[in-house]
Parts: C-alpha cells; sequence; structure tokens
C-alpha cells in the first residue's frame, strides 16, 4: 500500500500553567488564572494564523481538559476532543500510538499533553527539518501553553520519526502574564 500524499498538520500543545499542588494529586491540578489567559491566548493565536483543529487528543488530566476549554473560549473553532489516558505523562512513543489512532479525516490533528513527552515528540518528528528559527526557540525550552506546529504529508496512521517539517512555535501569553 503506498503512502497517501494528503497534508496534515499535527499542533502540538504543552497544557498550560497550572497550580503547583493539589490535594487529589497531580492528575487532578488546576491551571493557575496565569494558566487560564496563555491558554485563551493559545487559542487566539491559533485562530489567528487560520490553523482551525479538526480533532484533539487530549490528557485525561484537569489541567489539559482546562486548557482545551480555554482554547475554544477564545473563539478558536471547537474541535471532536478524545481524552486518552495514555498521553498522561507519556512517552513520545505512546503519545505517537495515540496519533496512529486519530481519524483520517482530520487534516489538523492537535494533541494536549505534558512535558517530556509533548516537547520530545516535536523533536522528534521533526528531526531538524522546517522552520530555524521555530527549532531555536524549541531548544530553548518547551514551557508551558508552548505550541509546535508540524506539517507532514501522508496518512496519521503512518507517521513516524523525523517525518514531519517544524512550521512554527509559539509560547502563548496572555495579557499581564
Amino acid at each position: 500500500m503506498t503512502r497517501a500524499a494528503r497534508d496534515r498538520t499535527l499542533v502540538l500543545l504543552r497544557h498550560a500553567k497550572a497550580e503547583a499542588n493539589n490535594a487529589g494529586g497531580d492528575h487532578e491540578r488546576e491551571l493557575t488564572g496565569r494558566g487560564r489567559k496563555d491558554a485563551t491566548e493559545a487559542g487566539r493565536w491559533l485562530l489567528e494564523h487560520g490553523i482551525g483543529i479538526d480533532e484533539v487528543l487530549c490528557s485525561t488530566s484537569e489541567r489539559t481538559r482546562q486548557t482545551c476549554e480555554a482554547v475554544w473560549e477564545s473563539g478558536c473553532p471547537e474541535a471532536e476532543i478524545h481524552h486518552d489516558r495514555r498521553i498522561y505523562n507519556g512517552s513520545p512513543e505512546t503519545i505517537l500510538d495515540a496519533v496512529h489512532e486519530a481519524d483520517d479525516d482530520a487534516d489538523v490533528l492537535m494533541v494536549v499533553g505534558h512535558a517530556p513527552g509533548v516537547p520530545a515528540l516535536a523533536e522528534l518528528l521533526a528531526d531538524g527539518e522546517g522552520s530555524t528559527e521555530g527549532h531555536r526557540a524549541m531548544a530553548e525550552g518547551f514551557p508551558t501553553c508552548a505550541l509546535a506546529v508540524l506539517h507532514y504529508a501522508g496518512r496519521w496512521s503512518d507517521l513516524a520519526f523525523g517525518d514531519a517539517r517544524l512550521d512554527r512555535f509559539h509560547v502563548a501569553r496572555g495579557a499581564g502574564s
């Protein structure tokens, strides 16, 4: 079987700033006020750059769920969201396994997850291809509410390390953050 040459966009978003502790444990940590502002700004940035999301793969943690909610509250059109426990503190390989199961009709897929899995996945997929400025910024760190926008031609199920090109890297910061 040959690989489809369909153009795809993968947006890798690290959750926004969360509280340091929660009585319910790490999985239940919520966004801070700054985190909500930053996630709203991430949604505005996606909207301003014409990046409409078709499907979202989101960690099951409270902070990633709240990050998604704030992205949609910014006016970014809401997409179909699938919460996947594998993304919660998942390795790059595990997160890529989840991406392989994305709907093949989705041209733009967003993964909302955590460090170190999401930053490592961005680096492994792009492998130096694409925006020099984006790679330089990403190498300086992948802070909370950072987005890596990668392009890929093919089926989600075929995506492998080194197959994508980093188009942009952006750290969303809301007013007063």
